[in-house]
């Protein structure tokens, strides 16, 4: 038996909410990253760090707040919570491989193409653990086409978000950059949601094993919470993340402004040869005959 399925039973309210959370992420993940590899003084391995739990957590938020407006009306759904969990990790890890390759090896076409792949495989990787945590009295079939086109959209996309977080300067162009990103997880959920069908088994409303969706909502309202907190602080104490200023120039450097006379560096400050004294007497001497 054929099952109905609806994947906008909250009408836009959750594809917008769920974009809004995969946007938010990221926005401050891929900032985090730009700032790894425009300011090489910073703790770089810490920012992309923050970076890969932004994005990663962003994706899982995201896709789990559009999956409350998923339905089969002919049968309950509930959740396996350690598969569900299982794709945050896996969201975590596979974004935060990308971006680590992106802030160690620079912004090289390379880099860009290898980060962006392992970022964009990661989204898909964990849509597809996501709902393979599913439980209901059926089964999941998939398009093989749609399939593909869903993990092709989130590769590309992910590639041009790390491209512009890394290229462009400027807060705005951070935003634009995580708008993009947000762009891959909301195209690559709902591309992949377009090639589901579900095939019911058994009684029709017999329910699910697992957990029932409710109990996963508490950790959905705490996320974006969250996800806000940190970002307001990451942004307001760290006018890096707002300007893209370069750090501050380090104590005993060379400034080399323009104007501004480059200073010796072959002897340490305030030495003077032993001989500079008698030179210096000599010379007033003759110039007081």
């Amino acid at each position: 038996m054929q099952g109905t399925v609806d994947g906008f039973s909250y009408g836009l309210v959750t594809p917008v909410a769920a974009f809004v959370m995969a946007w938010l992420g990221g926005a401050l993940g891929l900032r985090c990253t730009a700032r790894s590899v425009r300011n090489r003084k910073s703790f770089k391995a810490g920012w992309l760090a923050l970076g890969a739990t932004a994005i990663g957590s962003g994706i899982w938020s995201m896709h789990f707040i559009a999956m409350m407006g998923f339905s089969v009306d002919e049968a309950p759904i509930a959740y396996d919570r350690p598969v569900v969990f299982a794709g945050l990790g896996v969201a975590v890890l596979m974004t935060g491989i990308g971006i680590f390759l992106v802030g160690y090896r620079g912004a090289t076409p390379m880099a860009l193409m290898t980060g962006g792949t392992i970022t964009g495989l990661g989204i898909a990787s964990m849509h597809y653990l996501g709902m393979a945590g599913m439980r209901l009295q059926g089964a999941l079939a998939y398009d093989t086409v749609t399939v593909a086109a869903s993990v092709v959209i989130a590769v590309a996309a992910a590639t041009i978000a790390l491209w512009a977080a890394v290229s462009v300067h400027g807060l705005l162009a951070g935003l634009g950059a995580g708008l993009v990103m947000g762009v891959a997880v909301s195209g690559m959920h709902y591309t992949g949601m377009a090639a589901v069908s579900v095939h019911l088994h058994g009684v029709a409303g017999a329910a699910g094993t697992g957990d029932d969706p409710a109990a996963l909502l508490l950790p959905m309202l705490i996320g974006p919470v969250v996800f806000l907190v940190l970002a307001g602080v990451v942004v307001m104490f760290d006018p890096l993340l707002m300007l893209g200023e370069p750090d501050r120039q380090a104590p005993g450097s060379m400034d080399l402004r323009p104007g501004v006379p480059a200073q010796r560096t072959g002897s340490p400050s305030g030495y003077r040869s032993p001989g500079w004294a008698v030179e210096r007497g000599e010379r007033h001497r003759s110039d007081s005959w």
